[in-house]
């Protein structure tokens, strides 16, 4: 972040006879805005690596609400069960980067949106998600696409196109940021008029740690089913009462690991004690009030040292893991910033006139 040596006084040459100078000027200190430009590097986009893991996990999640809003209309039942696996999110992660370099194209249809947002991009994105259906079933049938499933991928196309790609064009990343807890973040990661790159809002952290869930869920109980099953489909489930709770439980822990760790100097060792009575605290809080709905999707009856049902010492070692992963998901975090929507297209804008500019030239 900005050095503080700008709030400080600074030397003034001085005359021979030990006062000011003979000119008489005054040195004046820079904006804090224009010094703060001038000392951090630019912000980047963020690194590809990135990109493909939160497409992952988005693609994860809409698969689990997907499915469980059609199990609970064919089977009523209020623990929301969806499904999803591996195989899924590194498709899912491919898909959306495709689908982001057609996003690409919009600057082709320069004054007509809505021939890109409601046509070209759906028509798009329904083939791929049709030829994504049916890779495993070309060698016996084509799969048939429901009149259901059509309008289904109309409206995600209209979601992917007016809000999923513009929200991901506005972050960028601070590789050389050194993490700071949100408050300070938020008073540092602006200008000095209050505009400029600001941190992630919280409710977009909270999105964000509650996809992670999922992709944690999703993980273990394929693989279990992998030792227990031999399923070799990596068929895992979740539910998005799981999506609420590890978005809150996360949104927590990271602000535990800011005044742990910031505000006392707490280490590692001794914040990890914290997190995990706290993660059990939360879980088995969440699963008292899903069971008393009937909607608590896990049940801990049949293994040792649990508390009805609801909590086991057999998961320690996994909610010890993921506590330290959660510390660093946070710094990473903390290094993305939102800039605004109109600087993005005003950038698109001077990169397109540009690059036209360039081709007359030539």
């Amino acid at each position: 972040m900005a050095a503080r040596w700008r709030d400080c006084p600074r030397d003034h040459p001085e005359s021979p006879t030990g006062g000011p100078s003979a000119t008489g000027m005054t040195h004046r200190r820079e904006p804090l805005g224009e010094t703060r430009g001038a000392q951090e590097p630019p912000l980047r986009e963020l690194p590809r690596w990135m990109r493909l893991y939160f497409y992952a996990m988005h693609g994860l999640a809409l698969d689990v609400v997907l499915s469980s809003a059609q199990g609970f209309i064919n089977r009523r039942d209020p623990k929301l069960v969806g499904f999803s696996s591996p195989y899924l999110c590194v498709v899912h992660s491919l898909t959306h980067f495709a689908l982001e370099k057609i996003y690409s194209q919009k600057r082709c249809f320069r004054g007509r949106p809505v021939a890109f947002h409601l046509v070209f991009y759906p028509s798009v994105y329904i083939g791929l998600q049709i030829l994504i259906g049916n890779i495993s079933t070309l060698a016996e049938q084509v799969r048939v696409v429901s009149a259901t499933q059509l309008a289904v991928h109309y409206v995600l196309a209209l979601y992917f196109s007016l809000v999923f790609h513009r929200g991901m064009s506005t972050l960028r990343y601070h590789p050389s940021c050194t993490p700071k807890p949100t408050g300070e973040l938020g008073a540092r990661g602006r200008g000095h008029d209050g505009g400029g790159p600001r941190g992630l809002p919280g409710f977009v952290r909270f999105l964000f740690y509650g996809m992670q869930g999922l992709l944690d869920e999703v993980i273990f109980t394929s693989v279990c089913n992998l030792v227990e099953k031999s399923d070799r489909s990596l068929s895992g489930y979740t539910s998005p009462w799981s999506f609420l709770m590890y978005g809150t439980c996360s949104s927590a822990v990271e602000k535990l690991y800011f005044h742990l760790r910031y505000g006392r100097g707490w280490g590692t060792l001794r914040r990890l004690p914290v997190y995990i009575g706290f993660i059990y605290t939360w879980e088995f809080s969440w699963g008292l009030f899903l069971r008393q709905f009937g909607a608590c999707s896990w049940d801990y009856s049949h293994y040792p040292h649990n508390f009805m049902g609801l909590v086991t010492l057999l998961y320690l070692p996994g909610w010890a893991c993921l506590s330290l992963y959660q510390d660093v998901l946070s710094n990473v975090l903390l290094r993305v910033r939102c800039i605004e929507v109109i600087e993005v297209e005003e950038n698109k804008e001077v990169n397109g006139a540009v690059e036209s500019k360039r081709k007359k030239q030539a």
